[in-house]
């Protein structure tokens, strides 16, 4: 069959759009503030081989992941145990898995009564049960951190299976929400699979799988070709997770990136054994660290489906924080992942400088809380992660207040916070002086402070960057560190970056994340661009004039040119 171009594009797009469907499905059905507004989510399209297809641009922390749990879930349950109507949940994450909150659920493709395909989507739950509400917190192995799921059907025929609803059910405090979701879950499902059979019907079957085959070889040709283009060489970096959440002692990181003509390899061998602490990744976790790397480092318009994972290489010894084995605990894996992402970009800014940030907020940050609600008495869950600030690049400022890399939630709105959970958001702002200074700076870091006005609440951060800001590049300075404090008549007391506590009526938790560092030296950035940050609250005159070495008029908002020129023409510090 010769390949049409006209045609191969729109089974490409209707594969792609065929997931993004899904997911405004699964976001517009799902009851909980973390999937229907944050887009904690993800979704994918898979041949009858578990070969990824087409992948919806969500969560790219999830990406990689759902790339080698769903082959690995099916081989285990299997496939001739599944029929048109079906649906498999799973969560182990020594399964291939990833930390107990994120949920994948996976449900064959038939098409005229042969089995063709699969489609799954993964949402990141509220609860899943364990030793503090919204299933975060310092635990010590997997089995305080909620329930574990091994592949079991939940779906039957299109019908939820009670048993099994019920028993998942109850092991979880927000029922209600947890509930709505996984009915969303299996709503995105289906929309898939109607797409997938429009599809088909249209084209007819050897034409749409003889186009997919072909468009995953295009994928690994154009991945090939980009990775050809990139400079040879060994690249390495080290860096840490500032604790573990049981002791001081930081959580090392490792990473080499070998460029070769066989493509790239990312070696993590040097990183830290796993420890009985919250900080310990899968290897499914650390994939997605590579899968991500390697998507920004050739930078071309690849289609994301099993042709584009055959260049992904990796090394990542059994029994550390980067591949841990059980017992271990993995609440906080995501957390490993996204500083190891930093590392590994660190290795990558010697061969790539043009193309790598500095530092990030380069951690997920958790916020978690729950307790009754003193209104209705019901037990509430709530959990969302904070942004902070984006590392400066080579031709631009790091965006203020963002979440990082494969991290693409949105935050949560105020306004459905507190009409939703008995919680009030008191300051929601940027920290200012809290940007990494560089040629461009880093983005600003955000505060949010929570208030329990009427009740009780027990509230875990499963954080970071309260040690060390965010690293910066080529003369660019860190970032400002986190910090997490806890207000109580009129008494502010710090708090570690992973902690639960035990709030009273009208106590406050604030969170102060962490700025992204800064490209290239502060001297050398544009006094204009300065003045605007003065002048937008973002950068005091004092460290402008300090640290920039420019001398800003307040009075007349201009920039003492004469006295700017002193400033830089003096010896560094």
């Amino acid at each position: 069959m010769k390949t049409d171009p006209i045609k191969f594009e729109v089974i490409r797009n209707a594969l792609g759009e065929t997931t993004e469907e899904m997911s405004a499905a699964l976001r517009r059905s799902a009851y909980s503030t973390n999937i229907k507004t944050r887009c904690d989510f993800s979704c994918a399209v898979f041949d009858r081989d578990a070969n990824v297809l087409a992948q919806a641009f969500a969560q790219a922390n999830h990406l990689g992941s759902m790339v080698r749990l769903v082959p690995l879930a099916l081989e285990e349950y299997g496939v001739d145990n599944l029929a048109p109507g079906d649906a498999i949940v799973m969560n182990d994450p020594y399964r291939g898995g990833v930390h107990l909150n994120d949920i994948f659920l996976i449900a064959p493709f038939y098409y005229e009564e042969e089995l063709r395909g699969f489609v799954a989507n993964l949402a990141h739950h509220v609860d899943v049960g364990g030793g503090a509400p919204a299933s975060v917190g310092a635990f010590q192995e997997v089995y305080q951190e909620g329930v574990i799921i091994p592949p079991v059907k939940l779906v039957a025929g299109g019908e939820m299976n009670p048993d099994v609803f019920r028993l998942i059910l109850g092991q979880i405090r927000s029922k209600r929400e947890t509930a709505g979701d996984f009915r969303a879950q299996v709503a995105a499902n289906n929309t898939g699979i109607r797409r997938l059979t429009a599809l088909y019907r249209r084209h007819g079957r050897q034409t749409v799988e003889e186009y997919a085959r072909r468009l995953i070889d295009y994928a690994d040709r154009l991945t090939r070709d980009e990775i050809s283009r990139l400079p040879r060489g060994e690249f390495a970096a080290e860096g840490v997770v500032d604790n573990d959440g049981f002791t001081d002692r930081p959580v090392r990181l490792a990473a080499k990136v070998v460029i070769d003509d066989d493509g790239l390899l990312f070696d993590f061998s040097g990183c830290d054994e796993q420890r009985p602490a919250p900080v310990n990744s899968t290897l499914s976790m650390t994939y997605a660290v590579a899968a991500y790397v390697l998507r920004c480092a050739i930078g071309a318009d690849v289609p994301l489906n099993a042709g584009y994972y055959r260049s992904v290489r990796l090394v990542a010894p059994e029994g550390t924080v980067v591949n841990c084995q059980p017992p271990a605990p993995v609440v906080g894996g995501w957390e490993t992942h996204m500083r190891l992402v930093e590392v590994t970009f660190r290795a990558l800014s010697q061969a790539l400088p043009e193309r790598v940030p500095a530092g990030t907020k380069g951690m997920i940050c958790h916020s978690g809380f729950g307790g009754i609600d003193p209104a209705t008495g019901e037990y509430f869950c709530f959990l969302e992660t904070l942004g902070g600030g984006y590392g400066g690049r080579c031709r631009s400022d790091g965006p203020d207040a963002v979440q990082a890399h494969g991290q693409n939630t949105e935050n949560a709105p105020v306004e459905e916070t507190e009409l939703n959970y008995p919680v009030r958001i008191e300051r929601y702002e940027l920290v200012e002086d809290s940007e990494g200074p560089g040629r461009h700076r880093g983005g600003l870091g955000m505060r949010r402070d929570y208030r329990f006005p009427s009740g009780e609440a027990t509230f875990t951060i499963l954080a970071d960057r309260d040690r060390w800001g965010p690293h910066g590049l080529f003369g660019g300075q860190e970032g400002r560190r986190a910090s997490y404090v806890v207000e109580r008549d009129g008494e502010t007391t710090p708090l570690g970056s992973k902690v639960t506590v035990t709030l009273r009526p009208g106590d406050v938790l604030s969170y102060r994340t962490c700025g992204g560092g800064g490209y290239g030296p502060p001297r050398e950035r544009d006094p204009e661009r300065v003045l605007k940050d003065v002048r937008d609250g973002k950068v005091d005159p004092a460290r402008a004039r300090e640290i920039y070495r420019v001398a800003v008029d307040t009075a007349a908002w201009r920039v003492d040119e004469e006295e700017t020129r002193r400033l830089r023409d003096q010896e560094p510090a």
